[in-house]
Parts: structure tokens; sequence; C-alpha cells
């Protein structure tokens, strides 16, 4: 992919235009320095002919101390711009980080499903910060140095105008040459960056599993690949450095002939009696000078190769956008929020159902399918303030209706009501706030107990922290704590065990105080003694509100209401739970007496009663 001027300028004007006044400080002190590279040769060469003449010795002094003088002036003009370089480039690149992270959390989940946390962070750190010159310096510089170039030439065509040509052909060649061979080391540096990218997505997803590569003796697996990563991120790297010393290689030669020419043309016209010793040290002092500016540019523009290269996956980066369609800025209805679905189909292959709606024969005749959509015509209602207790097999699609409700994901066909409204026409910040979601794996942050409550939210006061957690009779942990609320907690959770870690994530819905809690097998992890603890705290949290429990077992749903039982993506059974369990013939009551004979046979007592019931 190419990157358009558009997009440089737009990266340029953004970023750059709240600093107007420090980048036109530091323009100010770049044209300074130049100007003042041009003129401090003209003493130089004043200097040598006034002493070749045999002018007195105060004139000489004179000379020197305005040399120094200006000398002196320009290395603080140079401290100067390297401050205000850095501090606008520091400022440019955190406002960019801060929008690439907002653009990516807004992002859809198949985005985030395909793309690597550490690979993100590579992109979000590791390509801005290779944008930090090319915010600061690299317009000024090269546009400064290239005004550098064009005030030596015009001074020595002022001198005479065979060495003004001579060298005006030197300097339009090497710029031209050097425009030319950078051109090459783009693609390379941006190969190489993208594999830096891979290599902390790499990196990343293989530590967070650390326990299960080691528990499994996989340690060996994962050094032969990180390996393989190393030797082409190594063969992508020399390549692009080998682009990189060509154009340096390329840069030497070029001074080199330009040194020759400098010499050449100054003997010449010295031995024509056109010119004095002194301009014959300007000519060459020129030359030398000229290499700078020539030098500073084809820096900026290998430096500029590796910001190209970032600024592709950038602005590849910024152009991805979230596949859920625009969302309404209608808001919810306060209290306990009715759920209904009405006709619904999803698949995580979109493909899969617009083909499945527009055939007369559905491509998939049997269950076993395996191109089958994950939910296929779903329909129910939950009036408010109920319990609903979804059951199912691994895959029958549970989890996929939670993210559905929260709109994670945008269904395919059919309508999704919250509260009576359509949730597409839901602002998804009004969503958020009127769903409370738990799932099994409770993440928790490493600051304050206090932030990992209220989720960074300033305006919910610690009096209704304490009383979530005096609700869910967390008290005593809290009081245990050295800091109280203002405890941080670190990787070992301060103590907490996994039940105090799931009352935790309650706290967390008790603050937020929504009309439609989900919880999905939020207790599937715990011992039988920490899930009644944990069913007490459930029993609280959905008091007055609607609910979703997700779970596996039916023993987690006998508090619900109605219940409905999810099979490869259609509804098995569903009705209000009494009625179910009074129908032996249901599949709820059949589930349970399953449950309950799986339960007795865990002891002898209970394996013997199992198989006189058996029997009988």
């Amino acid at each position: 992919m190419k990157t358009s001027r558009s997009f440089y300028t737009y990266l340029l004007t953004t970023y750059l235009s709240p600093y107007r006044l420090q980048v036109a400080g530091l323009a100010l002190t770049l044209l300074t320095s130049i100007g003042l590279q041009v003129f401090n040769p003209q003493l130089m060469r004043g200097f040598i002919d006034a002493a070749v003449a045999g002018v007195a010795q105060r004139i000489l002094i004179q000379i020197s101390l305005g040399f120094i003088a200006i000398a002196l002036v320009r290395q603080a003009l140079v401290l100067a711009s390297t401050y205000l370089g850095e501090t606008i480039a520091w400022h440019a690149t955190n406002t960019l980080r801060l929008d690439l992270v907002r653009h990516t959390l807004h992002l859809d989940l198949p985005f985030h499903a395909t793309h690597t946390p550490g690979e993100l962070i590579e992109r979000v750190d590791g390509d801005v910060d290779a944008l930090s010159r090319f915010f600061s310096q690299f317009v000024i510089q090269v546009l400064g140095n290239g005004l550098l170039v064009m005030g030596i030439l015009g001074v020595l065509w002022w001198e005479d105008w065979r060495a003004g040509l001579g060298l005006s052909v030197f300097a339009i060649t090497a710029l031209g040459l050097l425009s030319r061979l950078q051109v090459l080391a783009v693609e390379p540096w941006r190969v190489y960056r993208q594999m830096s990218a891979e290599f902390y997505g790499f990196v990343a997803e293989h530590l967070s599993g650390l326990e299960d590569l080691r528990a499994n003796g996989a340690t060996g697996y994962v050094r032969h690949r990180l390996y393989g990563i190393l030797r082409r991120w190594l063969k992508a790297f020399h390549r692009a450095r080998l682009t990189s010393t060509a154009l340096w290689g390329g840069t030497v030669g070029v001074f080199t002939v330009g040194n020759a020419i400098a010499l050449s043309l100054g003997a010449y016209l010295w031995n024509q009696n056109a010119i004095t010793i002194g301009t014959v040290y300007l000519l060459f002092y020129y030359t030398t000078l000229l290499q700078d500016p020539i030098e500073q540019i084809r820096a900026e523009l290998e430096q500029f190769q590796q910001a190209a290269a970032s600024l592709q996956r950038i602005q590849h980066l910024l152009k991805q956008r979230s596949q859920l369609r625009a969302s309404g800025q209608t808001q919810l209805p306060q209290g306990a929020l009715s759920v209904a679905f009405k006709e619904v189909w999803f698949s995580y292959q979109p493909s899969l159902v617009t083909r499945y709606l527009s055939l007369e024969q559905p491509p998939y005749p049997t269950t076993h399918n395996p191109e089958r959509a994950t939910l296929q015509n779903l329909t129910f209602r939950l009036p408010p303030g109920q319990v609903l207790g979804l059951l199912g097999h691994t895959g029958s699609g549970k989890s996929t209706l939670a993210r559905l409700l929260l709109r994670l994901y945008d269904i395919q066909a059919g309508q999704i009501y919250l509260g009576g409204v359509n949730i597409s026409q839901v602002s998804p910040q009004n969503l958020t706030e009127r769903i409370g979601f738990v799932t099994q794996d409770v993440q928790l942050f490493q600051t304050s107990v206090r932030n990992n409550l209220t989720f960074f939210n300033p305006h919910i006061s610690d009096g209704e922290v304490l009383q979530a957690l005096e609700d869910l009779g967390l008290m005593p942990w809290l009081i245990g704590l050295p800091y109280g609320l203002d405890t941080e907690l670190g990787e070992d959770r301060s103590g907490l065990s996994a039940g105090q870690a799931q009352l935790l994530a309650f706290a967390r819905v008790f603050l937020k105080n929504p009309g439609l809690v989900i919880l999905d097998e939020a207790s599937s992890r715990l011992d039988p003694l920490t899930e009644q603890l944990i069913e007490q705290g459930i029993d609280r949290l959905l008091h007055r509100r609607t609910g979703v429990i997700i779970a596996h077992r039916v023993q987690t749903v006998m508090g619900a209401d109605q219940i409905l039982i999810l099979e490869q993506g259609k509804i098995l059974e569903y009705g209000d739970r009494r009625t179910l369990m009074a129908n032996p013939q249901s599949h709820f009551a059949r589930l349970y007496a399953h449950a309950a004979l799986a339960n007795l046979g865990q002891t002898p007592l209970g394996r013997i009663s199992k198989e006189i019931i058996r029997d009988s």
C-alpha cells in the first residue's frame, strides 16, 4: 500500500497545528543558524586575505572574535532547535498514540480476533515512535538544508560563475541520486516493521499462556517458532540496512567527487589570477559545507524511509472500520429491561446466513453440517425483572447470544429489543451503561481497589463502593488491606480468592446499576461451597433487575424464572421453569433428573441407590 501525500499533509496539519508557536520558533532558529553558516566562512576568507596582505594584528583579532562569536551563537541556536524539536515530537506522537488507541478500541471483535495484542502495541508505540523526527524536524530540516544549499551555490555564483556552475551540477546530481536511492529502501523497512509487530505479537501471546505451555511441555515448540521468527526478522533487517548502506555509500562517493571538483576549480582559477588564496579556501570550505546539508538531507530521507514504512501501517490501521452498523442515539428506559429476540440469525461468517436466507433450500440440510449459522431463527421474550436460565452444550450459541445483547457483533437478520427499543438504535455508551456483564474470567487491573471497582469513574463515591462491598460480604477482606480502597491490586490480587474476585466483579455491576445483568458461566470454576456463597451474591445482584444466567449445569439456573435450552444454534426448549419441571417429558426435567442422579452417584451410598433406581 502506498502512502498518499494527502495523508502526510493530514498528519502534519492535524498534529502540529496545536503547536504553531513552537514550530515557528523551531523554523526561526534553524533558518537563523543556516544564515550564520553561510556568512561565517566569509570572515575566514577575510582573515586569510588580510593575513596574506599583512594588515594590522588588531584587525585580525577582531575578525577572529567575530568568527568565534557567530560560532557560539550557532551552537546556542542548535541547542534551542533540538529542544523545540524534541518537545514538538513528544507532544505530536503522544497525541497520535491516543488517537490510535481510541480508534483501535472502537473496532469490532472480528478485527481484534485477527490481530494479536502484541501486534497492536507495536503499531501504536513502535510505528508512532518512528515518526517522532517526521513530526519535529523532517520538513523543516529538508527545507532548511535545501535553502542552505541554495545559499551556498548563490554565493559561489557571485564569487565566480565557473565555480558556481561546476558545484551546482555537483549538488543537483547528488540530490537526484540520493532521491532515487531512498525510494528503494521504503519497502524493506516496511517488511522489517511488520516482522517487528509479528515478533511482539508472538511474545505477548505466549507469555500470557506460559503456565499452560510449561505444564504441557510445549516450550521447545515455542522456542522453535521464535527461532524461525528471529531468522526472518534478521533477514528483513539486513535487507533494510543494506539499502540504507547503499544510500550512504552513494553519498560518500558523490562527496569525494565534489571535493575533487572544488580543489580542481580552485587551483585553476588561482593559477589564472581570477581569485585570491582566501577565495580558494572559501571554495573548498563551501564545498565541504555543502556536504553537511546534503548529508543532512540524506539522513532525513533515510529516517523518512523508516517513517514511510510506519506511516503505511498507521494509515492501514486508521482505514480499518468497524463492521457494526451505525447506531442511533435512543436511550434505554430506566429500571429492569425486557429482552426480546425476533427471528434472529447470526453467523461469524455473515455470507453463510445471507446465502441461507436467499436460497429456497437451505445449505444446512442436517444439524451436523459444519457451515450452519451460530444462531438460527431465534425468537423468545423475557419480561422485565425476570431471570432467564440459558442452557446448552459447548458451541450451542449461549455466549454468542450474550455478545449480541452487548452488540459486540451485528446480527444478519431479525431484531433484538431491550426495554422495547431495538438495540441498533441505542447509543453504544448507553448500551454498556444499562447492561452488566460478568464472565468466568475476572479481569483485575494493576491499580487501586477503587479504580478496579469503579472502572475509573470519578462520579462514583466511596460511600457507594463501601455499600456494594458490604452487601456482598467483602468488607472483612477490605479491612484486611493496608490502605483500604487505595490499596494497589498487583499480580497476586492482594490475597483475593477466585470467589472473592467474582464478588468484586458483581460489585462493579452493583455500582453501574444496570437494567439487565448477564452472567456468563460466572461460577463454573468454583467449588460447591464457594459457589453457594456466589449464589447469594447473584440473588442480591439480580434483585429488581432482569437477568440472563448462562450455564452448563442445571443446578445453576434453578432460581431462574424462565429456561431456554439451545442446541446447535436453535431453540430446543423454552418456557416457565416451574411448568417445565412439572412436565417429566420436558428436556429440562430430564436434564434435572439426570443431574440429580449424577450427583447421587458421587458417594458410596449414593452409587448403591443409583443402581437400585436404575434397576427399578
